[in-house]
């Protein structure tokens, strides 16, 4: 039983790993080109709305991402309702995207950075902060089918129910009649 259970945590830990690693693989690419549009578009077109800038390129590296981690990263877990699904995605970006420009405007309008650099590294900041909030609401909010469906994990709940049916029931030792405070409640 202990062994089955061990097994079971080390499977849902290599799992977990698994997927932050393929997610970490589609965020550096989600990265590069977020940065990459952003960098191009403050230094260029939109050179005096940094903040537009990041939300540009933060909108082109989400359709990016939601493909990416839905054919991929967390294809076992796409949920039937592709219409929920990317609408709960791009709730989730929004509000990533939300960070990420949100840290760059505070910077610019709040704190009165001017250097275009120092606002650049204002909204990687902001990423980072949001990566961590995407990851678990991908995790948990959209792409949340359950684990029975992992072969590896299919026998999970018999474990549990195995495990609650082979306990014995615990029986509390009944008084002896003979004690008299015994005979009067039970009369």
């Amino acid at each position: 039983m202990i062994n089955t259970l061990a097994e079971r945590i080390r499977g849902l830990a290599s799992l977990f790993w698994r997927e932050v690693a393929k997610f970490g693989a589609v965020g550096g690419v989600a990265f590069v080109i977020d940065n990459g549009l952003t960098y191009y578009l403050m230094h260029g077109p939109m050179t005096d709305s940094e903040a537009k800038a990041r939300f540009v390129g933060a909108t082109v590296a989400t359709v990016f991402s939601w493909i990416a981690n839905r054919l991929w990263t967390f294809r076992h877990r796409r949920q039937a309702n592709i219409l929920r699904e990317f609408l709960m995605f791009v709730l989730i970006n929004g509000i990533g995207i939300g960070i990420s420009t949100g840290f760059t405007a505070l910077a610019k309008y709040s704190m009165g950075v001017t250097d275009k650099n120092m606002l650049f590294a204002a909204g990687i900041v902001g990423i980072l902060v949001a990566t961590v909030v995407r990851f678990f609401a991908y995790r948990f909010l959209v792409f949340n089918q359950e684990l029975d469906q992992e072969p590896e994990f299919s026998h999970d709940h018999e474990l549990i129910e195995h495990h609650h049916a082979a306990k014995p029931a615990v029986r509390r030792p009944e008084p002896a009649p003979e004690d008299p405070e015994v005979s009067a409640r039970q009369e």
